[in-house]
Formats: C-alpha cells, structure tokens, sequence
C-alpha cells in the first residue's frame, strides 16, 4: 500500500496520532489542482549540462547486464534450492531458500527503475523487463507508477505525495526481525508478508479502491477511471499466472516449484529491509531540498546491484532521469555539494537516534547538515526530468 501505517505496537501513541492528524488535515483537493498549485522549486546542485546529458544517455547494454544478471542470481539460487531440497539436504536447502528469497524480494528495485524507464534505450525492453520482474513479485506498476510520480514531484510535501508518510519508527522487535530473517506472513514496512501481498491483489483485482487504509489509491485514479482499469486487469493476470502455478506444481508432482516461483519474495526479507528504510526515514518533510528529506548510503557492490543503486538516493531524486548505473558517477561529480554519505550501519545509527529525540518531541525531524551554500544551482531543463515515471494523462 502507498500509505505504510504500522500497528500500533510498534511506534508510541503520539507519534501515530501526529501521522494520521497530518493526513487528516491534508485539503481534499483534486490532484490535478494540487499539481498546478504545489510548485516546489527544488534545489540541484550544479553540473555542467554537458555532463549531466552524457549520464543520461540509456544503454541497452547496461540495461540488460541489470536486468539479466539480477534474475541470473534468482535462477542459480532457485536451481540451487530445488536441488537441495530433491536431495533432502535440509540445511543446504533453507539456506538456498533464504538467498532466493534475498534476490527476490530486491525485484521491487527493479521495478522502481524500469517504471522511471531509464535502464534501456529501447523502450520495449524496458516494458518486457518491468512486466516479468513485477508478474514474479506479485506487484503492481500500473499503481505505483502513479503513486511515484507524485513521490518524485512532491517529495514529502503531504499534500501530493503519500507515499512516505512520516514520522516512522521502523521497528526491530525480536518477532519481526525473526519473520524478516524466516518466513514474512503478516509483512510491515519495507517487507513483503503473505496475507498483505495476497489480499492487496485481491483487492485491486476486484476493484476495490476504498479501503480506509489505501485511499491513496482511489485519490490517485479519481480522475482518470479509464486508467483504473489496467491496473484491475494486470492485478486479475497476476492471481491467474501464480494460481497456474501452484496448480501446476501440484499436478506434475512438484509443490516445491510454486514456493520458488510464486512464494519466494516472502523469505529472506531482512537485507531488503536494512538497505531499503533508511532512504527517508526521520528526515525532513515539506522541504524544497532534496538533501534534506533524502538519504544516500554507500553499499557492498551486491547490495548495491541487487537494490539497482537506489542507495545514491539523494542524486537520483535530484536528476531522476539519470540511469541507475550512472548514478554513482554523478555522486563522484556533485559530492562537493552533498551532505556527508552515510554507511548502512551509520544511517541506521542515525535513525535510531532521532527516534530517541521523537520519543521526547513527537515533531522532531534531523536536519541534515550541509556544505556552504553555492552561488548556482542546476536551471538546466533535463536536471527535472524524470524519465518516464509520469504518466501523460496525469497533470
């Protein structure tokens, strides 16, 4: 769902109160009015147009080593698991398991990135890719380019971005932790549980929008009904294609192939979880500068690879047409004008302090510190491109 609100147990009363009376306060007005009114005008630290063009430029060659090698490493771990589980090496097996689930549950990554459509320069790969990578992980881009679209326009402005809604204490309960690192039935941020991922397709595939908990998906067709209904449809081919699928597994004898194929994305969330929170957590809303309410983090390379380098999310919320594989050659060209990067287990530091701090003033957001202010910023008209991420029926 676009609005993530956890249980109660998991963040103090009053930091939930604060959250829901935001949304609530929000003016209903139609997206379309917003998107005419809502002009942040966002800060962009300086390049050079020349260069700015160049790391733009789409690669199919690139594209393809992503994409492929991404769902290389989900076939070998899956091969891997069959094997094991064929041979009855019960240890080698939930091991495997474990690590397909890891590669898995990144395809919502690569979704994140083929809806922008920047990784190839020929679009009907792009659409191919981002069709078998969502048809695997049980996701629904129709939605979630519509959803991100104002996550990027808006970031963290809640009147047209609710996307990410804060505050958020992202939990690490001992109960949690334990599905993240086994079995994920009831999911919660940043993971993918069983019951939430099968009853949100349900939903959508019986055109159902009105649930209080994901209104933001009824205010985002409101006025485009005729778009409402590819995402019913694509929603309908899912449950179609994994029903198929453990129907199939059963009849030729081989249950273990619909866990593989269809249920893969609900083990192993935990790296998931750790690389993918802290990109906004406990940061700044209603800010015009992306290093404000955005965090970037350095990764390993396989983090970095199988998040398609989301960690540079400060550069690529600032130049959103920039391909994911060049994102960190745009750090190297801006670093000047950025906030000091953070390591995984730093950014994680830093959470758990604000959250201390939000414990004592529920209002509380770290304001990142920056470089001195330049004289210029980026005019260039590219530095607000966004690839293909807005639909065009949208305003």
């Amino acid at each position: 769902n676009p609005i993530k609100v956890p249980p109660m147990q998991q963040i103090p009363k009053n930091l939930t109160q604060i959250k829901e009376s935001n949304i609530n306060k929000i003016n209903k007005r139609p997206l379309s009015e917003v998107s005419r009114t809502l002009k942040p005008k966002w800060y962009r630290c300086y390049i050079e147009p020349k260069q700015l063009r160049a790391l733009s430029q789409r690669s199919n060659l690139h594209g393809l080593f992503q994409a492929l090698g991404h769902l290389g490493l989900w076939a070998i771990t899956g091969t891997a698991s069959y094997i094991l589980f064929t041979q009855q090496l019960w240890v080698g097996f939930f091991v495997a398991l474990f690590l397909h689930g890891t590669v898995g549950v990144f395809f919502g990554a690569a979704e994140h990135e083929l809806c922008h459509g920047n990784s190839f320069k020929t679009k009907w790969l792009n659409e191919f890719f981002l069709r078998i990578f969502c048809l695997l992980s049980w996701k629904h881009f129709h939605i979630y380019k519509m959803s991100h679209s104002y996550h990027h326009r808006f970031t963290l402005h809640l009147e047209a971005d609710r996307e990410v809604v804060l505050p958020y204490h992202p939990t690490l309960r001992f109960l949690y932790l334990l599905q993240l690192f086994t079995i994920n039935i009831t999911g919660g941020f940043m993971s993918r549980g069983i019951i939430p991922t099968f009853s949100k397709c349900i939903e959508i595939a019986s055109d159902k929008f009105d649930n209080p908990m994901t209104h933001w998906r009824a205010e985002l067709y409101a006025e485009h009904p005729e778009e409402r209904q590819k995402a019913v449809n694509w929603a309908r081919f899912i449950l179609a294609f994994h029903l198929f699928v453990i129907v199939g597994s059963y009849i030729i004898g081989e249950p273990i192939l619909a866990i593989l194929i269809s249920g893969h994305l609900f083990f192993g969330n935990a790296l998931h979880y750790f690389v993918g929170t802290p990109m906004h957590i406990g940061l700044q809303s209603n800010v015009n500068d992306f290093r404000k309410c955005t965090r970037t983090i350095t990764l390993d390379p396989l983090s970095s690879f199988l998040y398609w380098r989301m960690n540079w999310h400060i550069e690529h919320h600032m130049y959103a047409a920039v391909p994911c594989y060049n994102l960190k050659k745009l750090h190297k060209v801006v670093a000047d004008d950025m906030p000091k990067t953070r390591s995984l287990m730093g950014s994680w530091k830093e959470i758990r302090e604000i959250w201390k701090k939000q414990l004592k003033d529920p209002n509380y957001a770290y304001d990142t510190p920056l470089p001195p202010p330049r004289e210029k910023d980026s005019t260039d008209p590219l530095a607000a491109a966004m690839g293909d991420i807005v639909p065009k029926f949208v305003a």
